[in-house]
């Protein structure tokens, strides 16, 4: 092992795995936001952290453009507009072709649990709509990151790019601030990236929209279950 290998080792602490475990504990899709801004200093070491997220060959293929105060108004009203307008799906990645087994168990039950948290009832499907468009007022929240990847890397820059949500979700949680990762903005890709003038050898993964979270409010009441280890892990010996 070298040096620094070891200097490595030697560095973490058991309290390090329970620092880590309360976080992924703490952590939820948070649905409803105050308007006040984080601090530009807080956001930065946010993606400092994220930043050292593993990546095929080291590509680290994300770009990320993130908004505040009056950036994020511009793209909360165009963003309404467009899914007001637009129904058809224009995502850059593949949607899933269907949920089934006990993938869609676990997506109704997600879904039932925030319909259930805001008495919406069950089969209300204006009302399923009316809260579906929250997704595009990003729940309130005061900054959106728009996260996309070189369209020449294709699966292998998407999962890098999976990687990079995951540790900015948790890089956040660390520093009191509360996240939800959207797919639903990325329905919406071509017209996101004309809004913000990236390139079309972009590909939207998703956004993140992100602030700090209203306790009172209902959609932020409730968590989601996790499988237990012998539902998703197959030992051999």
């Amino acid at each position: 092992m070298s040096s620094s290998a070891q200097t490595d080792q030697a560095a973490t602490t058991p309290s390090d795995a329970a620092t880590l475990e309360r976080l992924l504990r703490a952590r939820y899709s948070c649905r409803a936001f105050l308007p006040d801004q984080v601090p530009r200093p807080v956001i930065a070491r946010i993606l400092e952290m994220a930043q050292r997220t593993a990546s095929w060959c080291n590509s680290q293929p994300w770009q990320v453009v993130v908004t505040s105060g009056a950036g994020t108004e511009r793209f909360r009203e165009a963003m309404l507009r467009q899914a007001e307008s637009e129904a058809e799906d224009h995502s850059d990645l593949p949607r899933p072709r269907e949920y089934r087994g006990v993938y869609l168990e676990r997506r109704r039950e997600s879904g039932f649990q925030l319909y259930n948290a805001l008495g919406i009832a069950r089969g209300d499907r204006a009302a399923y709509a009316r809260q579906g468009l929250e997704n595009f007022r990003l729940f309130g929240a005061p900054h959106v990151a728009i996260i996309t990847t070189d369209e020449a890397l294709d699966v292998y820059g998407a999962v890098d790019c999976g990687g990079f949500v995951g540790n900015f979700l948790l890089a956040a949680q660390a520093l009191g601030v509360a996240t939800v990762a959207q797919a639903a903005l990325a329905r919406h890709a071509p017209m996101v990236r004309a809004h913000f003038g990236l390139g079309d050898d972009r590909r939207m993964v998703c956004g993140i929209s992100f602030g700090y979270p209203d306790p009172a409010h209902p959609a932020n009441s409730y968590r989601t279950s996790r499988a237990a280890l012998p539902e998703v892990v197959t030992w051999i010996d």
